[in-house]
């Protein structure tokens, strides 16, 4: 931890260039083992800082390769959308680094970047004051009091922050070379913030400022006291870069022409010379991203063709599964209307051998004996007439075309007898025309069944049906008082269920021991 935090303070606070080369060395090591284990978050963080170690020395291409490698690393993490920050810093570092390579376009295209992921406002006016810059470094002054001048009504809040302060001094600069008359008061009132509270950056800045303003108005005495106090400052801060920039100004103000004539060219061979070394790594990032772009588009083209050949190939088996289940259902459904005719089958020749053979077997016996009377034959065959005939009647057509109210209110009121009074409503005001032939038949069975298994079951000695019609829906409602039971399994009742459910009706039964019976038919 402590080679980590010295090396740190060696690019980020570096005493001579051997500072920064000796720390330089150490974060490319841990970048390689960073890559080789697949850490990219502390890579990032290691080429960020190699970016700004070969800025401070001078070597602007590998600054930018570094920025741009820390970017791909970026764009290629699964949560990229996590390191906005750090998206922020690099393009920030990276309009820094275009400033002082004298690449303008590119740097406000950084610095704009930069300011599309600022969310803070303390970011987005330090970006800002960024942009103003590189018009000031342009002499574009105009421009450059424009972007101070946002960044300053951003924050004229905060009127004695060191951020204020910065902005008041640029902004102070810059109108001064405008000839704007409180651009003196603006770097006062700069200087004085950054020395209440001890700012040795900002004092250099206000004191450089302050030396320029003096000497642009030829006031060398004045000028050449605030560049020794320029001066006197970047040698307390230890710091080369601020001891060049303090020389550089001397030079500037220096009233011998050939020491003028000699910073000139000296600045204009230095332009030229980074000019044509700028590879431009930025640029490269962008085609390599538009590459990387239309690489992606190509590999959606594919995944959605994939896409639609898997939807084409589920679509067909959807299709045959359907196909498949519908005709299953269709077996499987004559396959239930054979066993349900089965079923009847059986029932109506249990019930001719139960009710019918076996009355005829008794006739048979009596015919056997000697002293039979004729009347009490007659008798027995005529009862054994009426039980298959009520059989008949039972498993007979339904005629539905003609009088069906009549035909459906005899039958309910045939169980009516002395023991048991049975009572109808609203039946003759039913209008069957509108209902289909199926529904028709299906009532009367289902109907038959209910009153049947009263009969026999009930001992119910009132039944009551009431009838409502809803256009094409009908509601029948059937209840007793009889002894009702524990429905658990529908028995007999069941066939009855089947039948309104093939029409895709309801049919619901509510009984309880000594409670009577109810049922609700819905079609």
């Amino acid at each position: 931890m402590d080679s980590i935090e010295n090396n740190y303070h060696l690019i980020v606070n570096p005493q001579t260039s051997k500072d920064i080369q000796q720390g330089l060395k150490f974060y490319y090591l841990k970048k390689e083992k960073h890559l080789k284990r697949k850490d990219t978050l502390s890579a990032i963080k290691d080429l960020r800082l190699i970016a700004l170690g070969e800025f401070k020395i001078g070597d602007f291409n590998e600054s930018e390769n570094a920025a741009v490698q820390a970017l791909a690393l970026v764009d290629n993490y699964h949560q990229k959308d996590t390191l906005i920050e750090v998206r922020k810093g690099i393009y920030n570092e990276l309009g820094n680094l275009y400033r002082e390579s004298y690449n303008t376009e590119k740097a406000i295209q950084a610095y704009d970047l930069s300011l599309s992921f600022s969310k803070k406002l303390s970011d987005s006016i330090t970006l800002i004051n960024n942009k103003a810059n590189i018009y000031k470094d342009e002499k574009q002054y105009q421009k450059a009091v424009e972007q101070f001048n946002l960044a300053y009504k951003k924050i004229d809040s905060d009127t004695n922050s060191l951020q204020f302060a910065m902005i008041l001094d640029n902004l102070g600069f810059v109108e001064s070379k405008l000839g704007n008359p409180d651009a003196l008061t603006k770097l006062k009132k700069a200087l004085s913030i950054r020395e209440a509270q001890n700012n040795l950056d900002g004092m250099y800045s206000s004191n450089k400022n302050f030396a320029l303003y003096y000497f642009d108005r030829n006031n060398i005495k004045q000028a050449t006291s605030y560049a020794n106090k320029a001066y006197e400052i970047a040698n307390s801060l230890n710091s080369i870069t601020f001891l060049q920039d303090a020389l550089s100004l001397f030079a500037v103000m220096n009233e011998d022409p050939k020491i003028v004539q000699f910073k000139k060219v000296t600045d204009s061979i230095a332009k030229e010379k980074q000019l044509a070394e700028n590879k431009n790594a930025f640029i490269k990032y962008n085609v390599a991203n538009e590459k990387k772009k239309t690489a992606e588009a190509l590999l959606e083209k594919e995944k959605e063709k994939n896409q639609k050949l898997i939807f084409l190939i589920l679509g067909v088996i959807i299709a045959l599964t359907s196909i498949f289940t519908y005709f299953a259902l269709r077996i499987r459904h004559k396959k239930e209307k054979i066993i349900q005719v089965h079923n009847t089958e059986s029932r109506i020749s249990k019930k001719v051998h139960d009710e019918v053979a076996n009355d005829l077997y008794h006739v048979m016996v009596k015919l056997q004996r000697t002293a039979i009377a004729k009347e009490e034959i007659l008798d027995d065959v005529e009862g054994i007439y009426n039980k298959t005939r009520d059989i008949s009647k039972e498993n007979s057509a339904i005629e539905v075309n003609e009088n069906f109210t009549e035909q459906l209110s005899d039958l309910l009121l045939s169980y009516k007898n002395e023991q048991t009074n049975v009572i109808t409503q609203n039946i003759s005001k039913m209008n069957w025309k509108v209902v289909n032939d199926l529904k028709k038949i299906t009532i009367y069975r289902v109907l038959k069944e209910l009153m049947t298994n009263m009969s026999k079951h009930s001992h119910a000695s009132l039944a009551a049906i009431s009838f409502t019609q809803n256009n094409n829906k009908i509601i029948i409602t059937y209840s007793d008082n009889g002894v009702g039971c524990q429905i658990k399994n529908k028995n007999g009742l069941l066939n009855a269920e089947n039948r309104i459910q093939t029409l895709n009706g309801t049919i619901i039964f509510e009984s309880k021991p000594n409670e009577g019976f109810k049922a609700k038919i819905t079609l």
